[in-house]
């Protein structure tokens, strides 16, 4: 028992310290190298810089910086409470589809509603920017609450995971239809939206995200009980006096939640909540949820930061869609822990 807590501090805390080393990383790296000290000065002593660096740093690179640590956290989170509700060890933050209602807002706003009126929202400026965030709230909000209330009267994970798909491909279905019927350009923006992005929000509202991402995540440690026990089996876990239907709706609540927000903000970030909650039990080596909640969420934090710097790196003239980093590092993960896996039983 010693041995395994020594372990898992250990784990925590060189996490933790990569964490920390990667913020750095993408606040110092990008096209323009920023010493460290001129971000130092920039951030907490308030002394004379140059007006470039400051303006790198609080313009883009701060916000991408905050945005990306929330956002990973939350997706490492959200993936590891839905693959321990589902016991399923491929299920994701969209795995009930509330990333493909959010989806399916954003594809409302924006090639119905603009096919429609006539003008894209793209050409709003701030205030296509809000139509487009709004619409991915609403969208996802909607899902969650039946899933939620499917979770409620019906029961049954098995039939709440399969709704919850049904629902992706209802969402999906409807998108290509929009799709197939709107101009070139809302398509293309559409698209765009769909590749995921940590570069959408300014420094304020960067803030807020990082607030409404990171203390749910860690707020989810309190539901690490529940998700002990569930980890045994649902009639073990009735047996022992958890209360099965309220433990799902949290589970269900707190994950819908993590994912709706990112994917209104960010886009659908793809990978990361599938393969880190992997990472995470590898690393860890326990079943205690406490631990691997903040150690998901760690981990979530610096695989989502070293994808934002892989995709802005030195040298690029453009940035690259997350998306295209995140399946470039998440796929092999997740291959890698499985094939270690089956080493270790076959040792067994």
């Amino acid at each position: 028992m010693i041995h395994k807590l020594g372990r898992i501090s250990i784990v925590i805390t060189l996490a933790t310290l990569l964490l920390v080393f990667l913020v750095l990383l993408n606040l110092v790296l990008g096209s323009i190298h920023i010493p460290l000290s001129e971000i130092k000065a920039i951030l907490f002593t308030g002394e004379e810089v140059n007006r470039i660096y400051e303006n790198i740093i609080l313009k883009t690179r701060l916000p991408q910086t905050i945005v990306s640590l929330g956002a990973g956290m939350a997706l490492g989170v959200a993936g590891l409470l839905m693959q321990t509700l589902f016991r399923n060890p491929l299920a994701g933050p969209s795995v009930l589809g509330i990333s493909s209602g959010s989806s399916l807002g954003v594809a409302f706003v924006m090639l119905f509603t603009g096919n429609i009126l006539g003008f894209t929202f793209t050409s709003l400026g701030a205030w296509g920017d809000f139509a487009v965030v709004f619409s991915s709230l609403i969208g996802a909000a909607l899902v969650l609450a039946l899933i939620l209330f499917i979770s409620h009267r019906i029961g049954g994970t098995l039939s709440v995971l399969i709704i919850g798909v049904m629902i992706g491909y209802l969402s999906s279905s409807l998108v290509s239809l929009l799709k197939f019927y709107s101009p070139e350009e809302d398509v293309y923006n559409y698209v765009i939206w769909g590749l995921g992005s940590f570069s959408r929000l300014a420094t304020e509202r960067a803030m807020m995200f990082g607030l409404i991402t990171v203390i749910p995540s860690i707020l989810a440690t309190f539901l690490s009980k529940s998700l002990n026990l569930l980890a045994l089996g649902d009639r073990y876990a009735s047996n022992l006096g958890l209360n099965i239907k309220r433990a799902r709706f949290l589970i269900i609540a707190f994950s819908g939640f993590l994912t709706a927000i990112v994917t209104s903000f960010c886009g659908p970030i793809i990978f990361i909540g599938v393969a880190v909650p992997h990472l995470a039990k590898l690393l860890s080596k326990t079943s205690n949820h406490f631990y691997l909640i903040l150690n998901a969420a760690l981990l979530g934090a610096a695989t989502a930061l070293l994808c934002n710097l892989l995709a802005r790196m030195p040298g690029m003239e453009q940035e690259m869609p997350i998306n295209s980093v995140t399946a470039f590092i998440g796929a092999p993960v997740v291959i890698w822990v499985i094939w270690k896996r089956r080493k270790e039983n076959r040792l067994e």
